[in-house]
């Protein structure tokens, strides 16, 4: 027998789903369209330098790195700056920037041979040299810290296994974390110098590097501190001197991700991005896009909210990403190197030849999203 009230339940029940189904397509396409009339407002930083490295205190405090010893500090959010030079350091690069706060500042010198870290505690005004090493080898490419005072800087490897250095007073000492603690690295493996943010940290003792120019790339994960690491291997396409992973961004110690591929020859069918949701343990590919075919920098736009949010940045131009890094689209094609978010969910980026730029507007897609049944 035809039960006519189960068919218009089983009806009502159906046209809801279809009802729902239309509205989600809308609104993703409604929150895609509303990112993508985001755009990157130019800034003037005062100097022709190009940029790589950055540091974000707060949401008005930002301080950026690069060639010819420049440094730029703002306390505005990035719309003026206030540049600089480290006349000791002469004509090399800092290639990272650690702020604590307006005044004080590390900048880290990356250059063969020559591994160099400068502190100041006048915004700028002098320099005081804290750590020296020109041994044969020497090759800085990031630093990170826990706190105001615990911090890991990270080099190229030396005699098989990664440089780790330490401070336990806010820069102005370093030593070497012994090597037992540390894997052995592969054969042309490093670290790229290319955003700062090869080596990441989350919480009060968790870090990450991640690594390239060896057959495969890998991501390091220490949960003392530094004393200990193991390591895993990732999808990110490497086999190149010049590829690899970039960069790394945390939300919290258990979700990740990883962008990179090979500077040299970007490539939009190789996997460039990666992403965990085990503190490192493993990682997920994220399918090759045509917006992602390089990539040195990544962030999270709303890691205190839904963490969905990721905004990329490399030579290609800038993508962005509303499910957490399954998939991408292009914002624009302007070159960049390095990316950050405040907390408030503004990106600053910088990149070559002194761009500085500010991104608003993708926050938008928070609000849409949250109305989805």
């Amino acid at each position: 027998m035809i039960q006519w009230p189960s068919l218009t339940i089983v009806w009502s029940r159906r046209r809801a789903a279809i009802t729902r189904s239309i509205a989600l397509a809308i609104t993703l396409s409604a929150t895609v369209a509303s990112a993508a009339q985001a755009q990157w407002n130019s800034r003037n930083p005062g100097t022709d330098a190009s940029f790589r490295g950055m540091s974000l205190v707060g949401n008005d405090v930002v301080w950026i790195s690069g060639t010819r010893a420049t440094f730029a500090w703002s306390n505005d959010a990035g719309r003026s700056w206030h540049p600089g030079n480290v006349a000791a350091a002469r004509s090399f690069d800092f290639r990272a920037v650690h702020a604590f706060s307006l005044d004080t500042a590390l900048l880290m010198v990356s250059a063969q041979d020559t591994a160099l870290i400068y502190r100041t505690t006048d915004r700028g005004r002098t320099w005081t040299l804290q750590y020296h090493d020109e041994s044969k080898g020497a090759f800085l490419d990031g630093m990170a810290f826990f706190d105001s005072r615990h911090g890991l800087a990270v080099g190229d490897p030396m005699n098989g296994r990664f440089v780790i250095l330490e401070t336990r007073d806010g820069g102005r000492h370093w030593s070497r974390i012994p090597d037992a603690g540390l894997p052995p690295a592969l054969p042309g493996e490093g670290a790229f110098a290319a955003s700062g943010t090869s080596l990441v940290t989350c919480g009060p003792r968790d870090a990450w590097l991640g690594t390239g120019g060896a057959a495969a790339s890998r991501v390091f994960h220490t949960s003392d501190g530094g004393r200990n690491w193991s390591v895993v291997e990732t999808p990110i396409k490497a086999g190149a001197a010049a590829a690899g992973i970039f960069s790394l961004a945390c939300r919290d110690t258990r979700h990740l991700v990883a962008v990179g591929g090979n500077y040299a020859k970007p490539d939009a069918s190789a996997v460039t991005v990666a992403r965990s949701d085990d503190g490192g343990s493993t990682w997920i590919a994220a399918a090759p896009q045509p917006s992602t075919g390089f990539l040195s920098g990544v962030a999270y736009l709303d890691a205190r909210k839904a963490g969905k949010q990721l905004i990329a940045v490399g030579t290609e131009g800038t993508s962005f990403s509303l499910d957490s890094g399954v998939t991408w689209s292009r914002l624009d094609s302007l070159s960049l190197n390095v990316v950050m978010s405040g907390t408030d969910g503004t990106a600053i980026a910088a990149g070559a030849r002194g761009k500085v730029a500010i991104l608003s507007g993708l926050h938008t897609g928070v609000k849409i999203e949250k109305r989805l049944p």
